[in-house]
C-alpha cells in the first residue's frame, strides 16, 4: 500500500498565486536577514581593514640611524702612481784585466761603507811586475847619482881647458836623461803600486749590495761589473700624476704612499720633472724616502701627494647610496618622512666622504638602513620611543 499525501480541495502548488506568495515570503525573509547580519558584517569588514592599515604601518617605519654633517680640516691631494727605485746607483768593476777572482767577501743585501773589500783578485803577477819596476827605479838612481858626479865634475872644470866644451854639455846632457830616467821609474813604479790595489775591489761609497756578479775562480776583464749598490741606502718614489696637476706640486712637499697592510711611508718631493710624457700625458714626480725605512725597490706603489689643508663636510661612507651610478644621501624630517637627495662626493678619509654639493650642512642624514629606503618612507630613529 502506497502514501498518498493528502490533497486539499480548491489548492494548486503550482498556481500562480501560490508561487507569488512564495515570492513575496523568501524576499521578507532576506531583508530581515540583511538587516540582523548587515552591521556584523561591516563591523568584520572594518576591522580587517584596520589591522592591515596597521600592518602596512609597521612594515613602512623602519629603524634608521641618523646625524648631521661633520666639518673637518682634511689634506687635499694629488693620486699618484710609479715605482720605487734607487735614489742613485753605484758600479764597483774590475779595473784591471785578466785576473782571477780569489775571494769574495759580501753577498746581495749586504751594507756598506765605502772603500770596504767586496772581493779580491790574484796578484802575484802584478807584485812581480811591483819588483821589477823596483829595480828598475833603483837602477836609475844609480845611473843619475854617476851622472851628477860627472856633471859636476865638469862644471867645476869647465873654462879650465881640461874637458872640452863638447865633453862638458855631454856630461850635462847624461845628467837630464838621468833624472829623467828615474822620474820614469817612479812613474812605473807608482803605477804598478796602484795595479796592485787594484787587485781589492772596493766599495765606491756607502750602501746596499743589491746585485753581485763577481764568482769565485773566475776570470775577469777590464771594466767587468762585479757589484752594484744603492748608494746611502737611500730609495725614491718615481711617481707619475696627470700632468693638469703638475703646476701644483713643488719641492718639499710631502707625500705619502700606500704599502702592504695599510702601512704608509711619508716622503717629500726632491724635485718636479722639467717635462711631461708624450706617450702617457703623465708628469714624473721624485719624492725622498727615509732609509729607515727600507721599502724594496723595484716595487709598483701608488699613494697621494698633499698640497694643503681646506675645510671639507662629511658624511660616514654608509650613508651614501649609489644607484644607477649616482651618489645619494637619505635625509629625515621632522615628520620622520625620509628623503632622497643627489650628492656630489669628493675626497675620501678613514671611513668618511667629503660631500661637494648637494647636501645641506643641518640636515638629518640617514648612516645606516639607507639602503632599504624610498623616497617618502616612513622611518623609526634610532633609540627613539614609541
Amino acid at each position: 500500500m502506497r502514501y498518498q499525501p493528502a490533497r486539499h480541495p480548491g489548492r494548486n502548488r503550482c498556481s500562480p498565486r501560490r508561487l507569488t506568495e512564495d515570492h513575496e515570503r523568501n524576499s521578507a525573509l532576506m531583508r530581515g536577514v540583511s538587516l540582523i547580519l548587515g552591521p556584523v558584517v561591516g563591523a568584520f569588514l572594518a576591522c580587517q581593514e584596520g589591522t592591515a592599515f596597521g600592518q602596512a604601518n609597521d612594515a613602512a617605519a623602519l629603524t634608521v640611524a641618523v646625524a648631521r654633517p661633520t666639518e673637518r680640516e682634511w689634506p687635499v691631494t694629488v693620486p699618484a702612481s710609479g715605482w720605487l727605485k734607487p735614489w742613485h746607483e753605484a758600479i764597483s768593476a774590475a779595473e784591471v784585466g785578466g785576473l782571477r777572482i780569489t775571494d769574495v767577501m759580501v753577498d746581495v743585501g749586504s751594507v756598506v761603507t765605502k772603500g770596504q773589500p767586496l772581493a779580491r783578485l790574484a796578484d802575484d803577477t802584478v807584485r812581480a811586475d811591483l819588483r821589477k819596476e823596483e829595480a828598475a827605479l833603483a837602477t836609475a838612481k844609480a845611473d843619475l847619482a854617476k851622472a851628477e858626479t860627472n856633471a859636476e865634475r865638469a862644471r867645476r872644470m869647465k873654462g879650465s881647458g881640461v874637458l872640452s866644451d863638447e865633453k862638458t854639455t855631454e856630461y850635462l846632457s847624461i845628467e837630464q836623461t838621468a833624472i829623467a830616467g828615474v822620474e820614469s821609474a817612479e812613474a812605473l813604479l807608482e803605477s804598478q803600486r796602484i795595479k796592485l790595489s787594484q787587485t781589492t775591489i772596493v766599495a765606491v761609497d756607502d750602501g746596499l749590495i743589491t746585485s753581485r756578479s763577481a764568482q769565485l775562480g773566475a776570470v775577469v776583464a777590464s771594466g767587468t761589473e762585479l757589484f752594484r749598490l744603492v748608494r746611502q741606502q737611500r730609495v725614491e718614489w718615481q711617481a707619475e700624476v696627470s700632468a693638469r696637476y703638475r703646476p701644483l706640486i713643488r719641492e718639499g712637499l710631502s707625500a705619502t704612499i700606500f704599502g702592504a697592510g695599510r702601512q704608509q711611508i711619508e716622503g717629500t718631493v726632491r724635485l718636479v720633472a722639467p717635462t711631461v710624457s708624450t706617450d702617457t700625458g703623465r708628469a714624473l714626480i721624485y719624492i725622498s724616502l727615509p732609509a729607515e725605512a727600507h721599502p724594496p725597490i723595484g716595487l709598483y706603489a701608488t699613494g697621494q701627494i698633499k698640497l694643503g689643508i681646506e675645510p671639507a663636510l662629511t658624511v660616514p661612507e654608509a650613508a651614501i647610496v649609489v644607484r644607477d651610478g649616482l651618489s645619494y644621501v637619505f635625509t629625515v624630517d621632522e615628520a620622520q618622512r625620509a628623503t632622497r637627495i643627489r650628492v656630489e662626493t669628493g675626497r675620501r678619509n678613514e671611513g668618511e666622504v667629503e660631500i661637494a654639493s648637494g647636501l645641506d650642512r643641518s640636515a638629518e642624514v640617514v648612516t645606516a638602513g639607507g639602503a632599504f629606503l624610498s623616497d617618502g618612507a616612513l622611518v623609526r630613529l634610532e633609540g627613539a620611543a614609541w
